[in-house]
């Protein structure tokens, strides 16, 4: 399981909203390519970053601050927030991200993910943003009436990388994972799953342990590292003890 630390770009700045409220958003640092780094020098194995400008507009926003904190680190980095067509994504390969993730798009136009996921085989995420189980778009503005784990299941016969399922109510809330959520999820597919939202402690990172059998394969922190309520290194360090001491494999995954 991976520690992916979240960076999420507005107006040139490192922020974090609050169940995705653009209005309800806090700083944490003006220089993103420094906070990078620093997360690199923490330990970090992938860095999550995520275009919010782009997310709400509909189109990239900040593509040159995120070939700037590709071009300055040595560890790969995935990148979504306003991915509607093939010509982005493959700009985004072109500037050195290892990984892009869909979420509106592969919603409004799922013939977009079904095309990447062949010209680029496990290097496209599927970006789940669930409230109250279903599907939210627009940079979560709009909560559809598409059941999530459906959703997931409709693209399971793809190359998909990983499935991230970020619940939007525990986003930025420090409250803790949703364990079960996320395990239904896993039950139902044989995708890799990323968590995400709610992340406070280091507790609520081993209370996701269990499901790492189940094909967990990260979990994405964003305010507690932030904020100083988890360590990212003695998070990563606790979860390579806890896969050295039960050596464990996922479900074929």
């Amino acid at each position: 399981m991976i520690i992916f630390p979240a960076i999420d770009l507005k107006d040139g700045l490192c922020v974090r909203l609050m169940q995705g409220d653009p209005d309800r958003a806090t700083v944490y640092g003006r220089d993103p390519v420094a906070v990078a780094r620093r997360w690199e020098s923490e330990g970090a194995e992938w860095l999550h970053v995520v275009d919010l400008d782009g997310a709400f507009s509909k189109t990239p926003k900040n593509r040159q601050i995120i070939a700037s904190i590709v071009g300055s680190v040595s560890i790969p980095v995935q990148v979504g927030g306003g991915i509607r067509n093939l010509e982005t994504i493959k700009e985004y390969f072109s500037l050195g991200v290892e990984r892009v993730i869909l979420g509106t798009a592969a919603l409004r136009q799922p013939e977009i993910l079904e095309k990447a996921c062949g010209l680029y085989p496990h290097r496209i995420a599927l970006g789940i943003d669930a409230r109250n189980g279903q599907v939210a778009v627009e940079g979560w503005k709009e909560t559809t009436g598409t059941d999530a784990i459906a959703f997931v299941q409709h693209f399971s016969n793809l190359d998909l990388a990983a499935v991230i399922y970020t619940d939007i109510h525990r986003d930025g809330m420090q409250s803790g994972v949703n364990v079960e959520a996320t395990r239904r999820l896993l039950e139902a597919s044989h995708v890799p799953v990323i968590a995400s939202g709610g992340v406070a402690t280091l507790a609520d990172v081993e209370a996701l342990f269990p499901l790492i059998p189940l094909g967990l394969i990260g979990v994405i922190t964003g305010r507690a590292i932030y904020n100083g309520t988890l360590q990212l290194s003695e998070a990563i360090s606790r979860v390579r003890s806890h896969m050295e001491q039960s050596g464990s494999n996922t479900k074929g995954k």
